[in-house]
């Protein structure tokens, strides 16, 4: 598997925004050919601290995702509701095999 976490950082004004956003993403992102998970955890401390764990079958399953429809617009509607960049580490997932 290939994972990915996306560490974001939301502006408090706009969370709620934030995860609707998310959500709609989340439900297209689990019906792509090589997703395995596609998870969105929200701090129970930090409410404005958003982490997206995204598992696809491999690398090129996650490079398909970032040219779907539903990516960029979530891409584009979020953009401007972080408080700074987000950051993604890149994960080999090992089990489940």
């Amino acid at each position: 598997m290939y994972v990915t976490l996306v560490h974001v950082w939301v502006k408090k004004e706009h969370v709620d925004e934030f995860i609707e956003a998310c959500r709609l993403n989340h439900e297209q992102s689990t019906q792509e050919p090589g997703n395995r998970r596609f998870d969105i955890l929200r701090s129970a401390e930090e409410p404005e601290y958003v982490v997206l764990y995204e598992a696809y079958a491999d690398e090129a399953a996650a490079a398909a995702h970032k040219e779907t429809r539903h990516y960029q617009a979530w891409r584009d509607t979020v953009a401007g509701w972080m408080a700074k960049p987000r950051r993604g580490e890149k994960f080999n997932g090992l089990y489940p095999a």
